[in-house]
């Protein structure tokens, strides 16, 4: 169950870029489960990372070797089905391993390849299965593996998820283009998701990491499915230099078209995120505005986005602006005059004057629930800093899927 249409875009071809994918059955039932991506000699790699104190193995062992290799790594090696996440000395032992194979394979370096898990934390990863489908993995590296790397990455996701933006740099036509996995255990400081995304732009090494930085920060930092931050998120941007152009920074004319691209790219991913939320069946807009700073509008957005009872009003469909206006009252705004709070539904204005709106009818506020895609607009009066939060409902399937997962 998700929400909107689930056709994946076409991606294109990025020039220094290759994915390849095989079966190593980490991941139940059937399907690719493994995946790996080659880069070409001279790409700048930038990352963002879960900042949750328990962070799996893979992130450990990534941080590392990106930060040995200054950024200059040549393969991404991703598996799902086991997180290799709470498991000691083994599993660092374990994602050292998974690069090690990889640079036997390749020619290259340990310290050379970045690892990523996503699945079943507490689990030994099984080495000797990566191992023995590498080989498959790397034979099939192609430029046009986006849509099947998109794919074996997938956990309880229910589609892949990709999105693809174009820019100019210098007159060179450059893309940018990028997958993610993730539907559950969702919240700001990444989420349970991994995304991968490419581009041919050249981009100074500085100026690739703080882009990064804000992109995350706007997109897949400012949603949530269940409050949850994993122990794996990783957000990978990769930049081949391909296109031809010079390293572009901050004062190059064309950044800010490159900057929209890439946030373009993010933002759709991490819309795509919440939209296949574990057992969503809304896709729910969280616009706070008037507040007294951005961090102020940001915890009012992620305290209504997050609360299970205004989740499961929205699963009802019932526009129950009590537990909205509630949510909005605890998020811990400091004098807070709820008589000065305005909130819509969509077009339909539900709460004034610290109440319910005069004109507000039960008709109007069921005529707007029943759309999938809803906008809660929160007005604070009490400044001018706004916030966006993208959530979804909590549906008997979330329940249901979590309390399956191990079984």
């Amino acid at each position: 169950m998700a929400v909107g249409s689930d056709t994946f875009p076409l991606l294109p071809a990025i020039d220094g870029i290759r994915l390849g994918c095989a079966r190593a059955g980490l991941r139940k039932g059937e399907g690719e489960d493994l995946a790996v991506i080659e880069l070409a000699p001279g790409t700048r790699v930038a990352a963002v990372f879960t900042r949750n104190a328990f962070c799996a193995a893979p992130v450990v062992v990534a941080r590392d070797h990106l930060e040995r290799e200054n950024g200059r790594c040549r393969w991404l090696v991703v598996n799902a089905g086991n997180a290799n996440a709470g498991t000691g000395s083994r599993g660092l032992a374990d994602a050292r391993g998974t690069c090690a194979a990889v640079a036997e394979q390749t020619g290259g370096r340990a310290e050379q390849v970045l690892p990523f898990s996503t699945g079943v934390i507490g689990e030994p990863l099984p080495l000797e299965k990566i191992v023995r489908a590498l080989p498959e993995a790397l034979d099939g590296l192609s430029a046009q593996g986006w849509s099947r790397a998109a794919r074996a990455i997938m956990t309880t996701d229910t589609r892949p998820k990709g999105a693809v933006a174009r820019c100019t740099l210098d007159g060179k036509p450059v893309t940018v283009a990028g997958i993610a996995k993730g539907a559950g255990m969702i919240a700001p400081d990444m989420a349970t998701m991994l995304a991968f995304v490419g581009t041919d732009a050249a981009v100074d090494a500085g100026a690739l990491q703080r882009l990064l930085s804000q992109a995350v920060a706007e997109s897949f930092n400012a949603i949530t499915v269940d409050g949850d931050t994993s122990t794996n998120d990783a957000c990978v941007l990769m930049a081949t230099g391909r296109a031809g152009n010079a390293a572009c920074d901050a004062s190059h004319p064309d950044f800010a078209a490159f900057r929209k691209a890439l946030f373009q790219v993010c933002g759709q991913l991490a819309e795509a995120i919440v939209r296949d939320g574990e057992g969503a069946t809304r896709l729910i807009r969280v616009q706070v505005e008037e507040a007294g700073s951005g961090e102020e509008a940001r915890k009012v957005g992620f305290t209504v986005a997050n609360s299970p009872l205004v989740k499961t009003a929205f699963f009802a469909g019932d526009p129950n602006w009590g537990r909205i206006l509630a949510a909005v009252g605890r998020a811990g705004c400091e004098n807070l005059e709820i008589g000065r709070v305005r909130i819509w539904l969509d077009e339909v204005q539900i709460v004034a004057g610290g109440g319910r709106a005069p004109d507000y009818t039960e008709e109007a506020g069921q005529r707007v629930m029943q759309r999938e895609e809803v906008t809660v607009r929160i007005a604070l009066g009490r400044g001018r800093a706004t916030a966006r939060v993208l959530s979804c409902d909590f549906s008997y399937d979330y329940v249901r899927i979590n309390a399956e997962y191990r079984t």
